[in-house]
């Protein structure tokens, strides 16, 4: 084939190849470098998108392109045995291949930058998981997909390739279904966006600040300290509260007064409740009623709206209001319940003996029954105090 080659070509048609691949690798890289230059400079100019992308295309052009089109050059000017010629033509194919990769890699790539921009709004956390694992999985795809390219280009039976590559996959994927679970929830995760990086959350009893979202796991912050490690599968199947998404926190707290209170006073208290309400910050009464009748207090409750889903603000305003209620209620003379029971005792009191005593009088509470040994030491207190 050397010998051939060498006999079939002069110098002169050697010479000419060396000067078509030198002559193509630099009159490519000169336009490269021109064209770079003046977009470079007009496109922070312009509000198109077109600009950018030639920019990016431009910068991310390889040597391969100028060699490809030089050595592709280069064989017009030399007589070449056949299977030399497939071999130049299927190595060119493959280097524009490989470029059109690099091509791809960066548009995606602009794309998603401009999908996820930091002008556009909603979360930054956000936007930066979404297109760090959006960026992951393309990159695959397009390698993968570029891969296969090539070797069927060069010649090698892809179908089969794939075919057991498929069955692989198979056996691969029952392997590690657990893996592949964590993998494509955390794409659920990344599109979807339950939650972000920086968002705190609850899942159970459990609860923390999202540090890192992964392919497998994700990593909560919690409130004592630890680090507590999701698998993305199991964490998803969950029920999650997310409090960073809070617009605003509704609150309803219960207060109970004793049963003593005037009614006259009781109607002045829903009134005192929005008062104290309404003279606090950054918040919206809704209402405050008469409950109900409790246990041992006279039951109200009052309903408001945080504007603020910062827990701190919620609790100074709480405060406010509580102290607010405590001057008004003392101011009136209206006094909080606390927890009090009346026992009434139905019942018959017994003597030693058997003997009972006589029927108590309806008309009031009966008195509690003792047994022999309680009223023997009742006697005897009694005595003793005699």
């Amino acid at each position: 084939m050397f010998r051939e080659l060498i006999n079939d070509n002069t110098l002169q048609d050697w010479s000419y190849a060396l000067l078509a691949v030198i002559g193509s690798m630099l009159v490519l890289h000169t336009v490269r470098r021109v064209l770079l230059a003046r977009l470079t400079a007009v496109a922070p100019t312009t509000d198109n998108g077109i600009d950018d992308f030639l920019v990016e295309l431009l910068s991310v052009t390889r040597i391969l392109l100028g060699a490809a089109i030089g050595l592709y050059v280069a064989t017009r000017f030399l007589t070449l045995p056949e299977a030399l010629t497939t071999v130049v033509n299927r190595l060119f194919v493959s280097l524009l291949l490989l470029q059109a990769g690099f091509w791809a890699n960066r548009g995606f790539d602009l794309w998603l930058r401009r999908r996820f921009s930091v002008t556009e709004p909603g979360d930054p956390g956000a936007r930066a998981m979404t297109r760090s694992l959006l960026t992951f999985i393309g990159r695959v795809v397009l390698w993968a997909l570029v891969l296969l390219l090539i070797l069927d280009n060069l010649g090698l039976d892809v179908t089969a390739l794939i075919a057991s590559l498929g069955i692989g996959g198979i056996a691969v994927a029952l392997a590690v279904q657990n893996i592949l679970g964590d993998l494509f929830a955390s794409l659920s995760i990344a599109v979807d966006q339950p939650f972000v990086i920086g968002d705190f959350i609850i899942v159970d009893d459990l609860m923390g600040t999202v540090e890192h979202v992964g392919l497998k796991t994700t990593r909560v912050r919690s409130l004592s300290g630890e680090q507590i490690i999701f698998s993305n599968n199991d964490l998803l199947k969950s029920r999650i509260r997310n409090y960073k998404r809070m617009q605003e926190r509704r609150i309803a707290f219960p207060i109970g007064v004793t049963y003593d209170t005037p009614a006259d006073r009781l109607e002045v208290i829903p009134g005192l409740i929005r008062q104290a309400i309404e003279a606090q910050q950054e918040v919206r009464f809704d209402r405050a009623h008469f409950k109900g009748f409790g246990a041992s207090s006279l039951d109200f409750e009052a309903v408001y709206y945080v504007l603020k889903a910062d827990f701190l603000v919620y609790m100074d305003v709480q405060q406010g209001i509580n102290l607010h209620l405590v001057r008004a209620f003392a101011e009136r003379d209206i006094e909080f319940a606390f927890p009090t029971q009346t026992l009434h005792v139905d019942g018959r009191l017994q003597v030693e003996g058997g003997l009972q005593a006589a029927e108590p009088d309806r008309g009031k509470p009966e008195e509690r029954r003792l047994s022999p040994a309680s009223e023997a030491l009742q006697s005897s207190a009694k005595a003793g105090t005699r």
